[in-house]
C-alpha cells in the first residue's frame, strides 16, 4: 500500500493538472462530497486520503468521457 506522503503528492499533482488543463471541472471540485466533512472533527489517515484520491481520479474519468460523448 502507498505511503501517505505518496498518495498525497498524487493528489497535489491531479489537482493541479485539472486546475491547468480543465478549470471548468476545478471550479466544481469545491462541491465533491469527499471534500465535505460530516463529523466536526474528521479523522484524516491514509484511507481516507486513497478515497479522496479515488474519487478525484473517477471524476475526471467522468469528465473526460463527457467531454468525447459531446464532441
Amino acid at each position: 500500500m502507498k505511503s501517505l506522503h505518496k498518495i498525497l503528492n498524487e493528489i497535489t499533482q491531479l489537482t493541479t493538472d485539472i486546475e491547468t488543463n480543465y478549470p471548468e471541472l476545478y471550479r466544481s471540485l469545491n462541491e465533491n462530497p469527499m471534500t465535505l466533512p460530516v463529523s466536526p472533527h474528521p479523522q484524516i489517515d491514509k484511507n481516507v486520503m486513497q478515497e479522496y484520491l479515488e474519487s478525484l481520479k473517477q471524476l475526471l474519468e467522468h469528465y473526460l468521457d463527457e467531454q468525447k460523448i459531446n464532441s
